[in-house]
């Protein structure tokens, strides 16, 4: 099972359909717990809190610390995942799949949001963690879910 850190600093709008999204891998069995790393308004979060069961922490490397899965999802708020998402994930897991790039649609420039699937360890490994440092310990040939 996973633990699904969404980070929220840059899309937070987007913050309900993605967590709406996840609620389909927690009934699969895929997802332990999902925590919101960061975020505004504090209002919207505390709500989402209530109706998902969500926990808060303050930023990303504080909800690392908290994640109680060995594996993490580690995403952004404004990724849209792709149909098929959830079936591609549990492939990979189910597969003894490791580290891999879960791939979102849209972004800007043919950028596409990704989200970072990861072992706890590594990522508590980084000094100041952030999405693109999380990438990086996957390196260039990292498996690409898409």
């Amino acid at each position: 099972m996973l633990s699904v850190i969404v980070e929220t600093a840059d899309a937070g709008d987007r913050l309900p359909a993605l967590l709406a999204a996840l609620t389909s891998a927690a009934v699969e069995g895929l997802v332990r717990e999902v925590l919101i790393a960061g975020g505004e308004p504090p209002e919207l979060l505390a709500v989402l809190r209530e109706e998902t069961g969500a926990e808060l922490a303050d930023d990303l490397a504080s909800a690392l610390r908290a994640a109680r899965s060995d594996r993490l999802l580690v995403a952004p708020a404004k990724i849209r995942l792709k149909p098929g998402w959830l079936a591609l994930l549990a492939k990979h897991l189910r597969g003894g799949g490791g580290d891999a790039l879960l791939m979102g649609e849209g972004g800007f420039f043919g950028e596409k949001p990704y989200g970072v699937l990861i072992g706890r360890n590594a990522a508590l490994a980084l000094a100041h963690p952030d999405l693109k440092r999380l990438r990086g310990q996957l390196g260039r040939g990292a498996v690409r879910l898409a």
